[in-house]
């Protein structure tokens, strides 16, 4: 099997546990009463995103739809508003999953900013379709943030399944 040049060893298998408490962790973060702050990155798009480009198959569209409703029902937004930036995003991510695969750790970020610049340019028109104010300049900074918390993000969610250094030069994996 040919690895992808972004990763350096063999990732042991991922548990649906880790994955569903990682998405609950994001949801909730989404949903603390800081206050509707345009440049709020949002942690559960990321985490979304994340997971459909490293388990496609696991974290798919349906899922994303899911958490999107439960956003917009807590957030009070227009119903659907959130659902279909985090579908949009999710199949974006799941179609290029492959290829970003192929990138290190910064290049995937660089990859998948223009994602979240597209998810938020679509909750915004529907947003603006539905007669809410434009929210200010300030949510062009959103997208980057999230880009910038890529890395960090694959380092904390791939860690659990990152093999421990084998002192045995023997074995071949």
């Amino acid at each position: 099997m040919i690895m992808p040049r972004g990763s350096d060893q063999l990732l042991l298998p991922v548990n649906p546990f880790f994955i569903a408490l990682t998405l609950t962790l994001a949801c909730a973060f989404n949903m603390l009463p800081l206050g509707r702050q345009p440049a709020m990155p949002d942690l559960l798009a990321v985490a979304l995103v994340f997971w459909n480009v490293h388990q496609p198959r696991r974290v798919g569209v349906g899922l994303a739809f899911l958490f999107g409703l439960l956003i917009d029902v807590h957030q009070g937004a227009l119903l659907g508003q959130h659902a279909l930036a985090y579908t949009l995003l999710s199949f974006v991510a799941i179609t290029v999953h492959r290829r970003l695969l192929w990138f290190g750790v910064f290049e995937q970020a660089l990859q998948v900013l223009p994602l979240f610049a597209a998810a938020h340019l679509v909750s915004l028109v529907v947003r603006l379709l539905a007669g809410d104010m434009f929210p200010g300049w300030w949510m062009l900074a959103a997208p980057l943030f999230e880009a910038l918390l890529w890395p960090l993000v694959s380092l904390v969610l791939l860690a659990p399944q990152r093999r421990a250094p084998d002192p045995d030069q023997n074995r071949p994996l």
